[in-house]
Formats: C-alpha cells, structure tokens, sequence
C-alpha cells in the first residue's frame, strides 16, 4: 500500500498540448447563489466532442473572454462529466464577472489540471474530511465518488466547518448526506445565528471525537491554511500520520500548466504537482508564506 501511495504522488512532467493552452466553450446551464459572496455555476460544453471527464481533486481554468481566467477547484460529480460545476467566491475581476453569468451565457473552459484524491488506494480505510468553509467544494466530487462505491470503504465521516449558518455551502446535500445510515456529518459554526441549535466552534475541536479508527483512517483536507494547520496537529494526536493525510492547496495559481511560477511552493510547483498533496511531502514548507 505505501509503495502505491508514494508512486501516486511522485510529480511527473506534464505533456501539454494545443487542448491546455486553448480554452473550448462552454454554456451555462445554471447558476446558484449559495451564500451573499459564493455562487455555484454550472456549465455543457458547446461541442459533443468535448466533454469535461476529472477525477476528484482537479481543477479547470475558467476564461471570461476578453477578461481573463481564473482556477478553480472542480465541484461536480465525476460520474457525469457532461456537466461541470464550479463554486467559487466572487472576490476578483474574474470571479465578479462570473458571478453575473446567466443560463446560455458562454465562457471558456481548460483542464482539467494537478492531482487527486488517492480513493482507489484508500479502499478498506475509514475515510475522514474535514472541510472549513467554501474548502468543502474539492472535496465533493470525492464524497459523490465514495457515497457511488461505499461498500469499499469503512466509515465515512464529513467534519464541516463554516463561519455561520447562513455561509454554509449545499446546506440541502448536506442534510441528505447526515439522514443516510453510512455517513457521519458533523457541522459546526463559528459563530451561531437565527434559529442554530447545533454545534459552535471550531471545526477542528471536532476531530477528537469523531468516530473513526485512527490506526485505519486517511485524511482528507481542505480549507483555509490556518485550519488545516490545526486539524493535522490533532489529526495527529489522534494517531492519523503524516503519511495518511492530504490536503488540497491552491497558491496562487495562475497559468494551471507549469509555466509562469506563480504557484511555486518550495520545491514543488503547486499547479503540477499538486492541488492535493500528501502531508509527508510539504510538511517542511507547509504554514510558511514564503516558500
């Protein structure tokens, strides 16, 4: 098993063609505002020969035309690539932009980019994410890809965070996934609000109760820095290792191909080798700004 996992992760050189570098055209097909300053869009693309096939954890460049693009983590489920969903928050000229997208309305679309979710090497494990905030977009194709093949894994259990009840993302799934018997979800917020009766803090101080193995348990991340940071820490004192835990990261990434060095993350080139990282491979750089 450990062999797989370290041949998985190991970075290869990417071969780019004119499909990376040239965006094709999407329509939109949907636009939902999931909160005042996060939107979920949902695309088709125009050519039947193209289609937006991805494996949990990757990332699509998105292209206003005459505007600009942007990256951002891939939200939909990966059993219907014909349909790609994005969230994201509308804080730049591009995602503000985006956010103004109605049904009909093109823009362009390349990827998809950077590595997965190692669930094909997980099978037999408990699997825990723990998700802060608009964190839980990238890791949703990977709990759609373990709800389709749940008897290949032990317990599946969702920690999520957000700063109030009202910032929640996909507060309607969430309640489906909490109501089946195979899943454990544990929401909690920062800071309560309106009718709230459930739990307040911080995502992290759910870890050390949440019902899993640790000696047979992976992790899966993804969040702000800061919380990540934390949720290894007790991760950790719950016996979860390095080895055993991702995370996804997503520093300044800029091109999506390698090429202009904006994501660079010491060693590694966050685009290329990354977004979703093994924690034994970054933990040297890992909380520094300046890597």
């Amino acid at each position: 098993m450990q062999t797989a996992l370290r041949t998985l992760q190991r970075p290869s050189t990417p071969v780019y063609g004119s499909s990376a570098c040239k965006p094709y055209r999407c329509r939109v097909t949907r636009r939902v505002q999931e909160n005042d300053d996060t939107f979920t869009v949902e695309l088709t693309p125009v050519s039947a020969r193209q289609h937006g096939a991805f494996t949990p954890g990757q990332f699509n460049m998105l292209y206003i035309f005459g505007l600009g693009e942007i990256p951002i983590s891939i939200s939909g489920d990966p059993a219907d690539p014909d349909r790609l969903v994005h969230t994201t928050r509308a804080v730049g000229a591009v995602t503000r932009r985006m956010a103004t997208l109605h049904e009909g309305d093109v823009i362009g679309v390349r990827g998809p980019f950077g590595t997965h979710w190692p669930l094909e090497d997980l099978k037999g494990k408990d699997i825990v994410i723990v998700a802060g905030g608009i964190g839980l977009a990238p890791l949703r194709p990977a709990l759609y890809q373990l709800v389709a093949n749940r008897g290949d894994y032990e317990r599946v259990v969702l920690l999520y965070g957000a700063r109030t009840p009202e910032d929640m993302l996909y507060r309607a799934e969430l309640e489906r996934w909490r109501a089946r018997f195979d899943l454990e979800v544990y929401v909690t917020v920062d800071r309560a609000t309106g009718d709230w009766h459930g739990n307040v803090g911080l995502v992290t101080a759910l870890i050390p109760r949440a019902p899993f193995e640790p000696r047979n348990a992976a992790a899966l991340l993804c969040g702000p820095e800061v919380m990540m940071r934390y949720a290894v820490q007790a991760l950790q004192k719950r016996g979860v290792g390095a080895a055993q835990t991702w995370l996804s990261l997503e520093r300044n990434m800029k091109c999506g191909m390698a090429m202009c060095g904006h994501c660079q993350f010491g060693p590694h080139i966050v685009c290329r080798d990354g977004p979703v990282f093994r924690m034994d491979r970054i933990q040297r750089f890992f909380g520094r700004w300046e890597v």
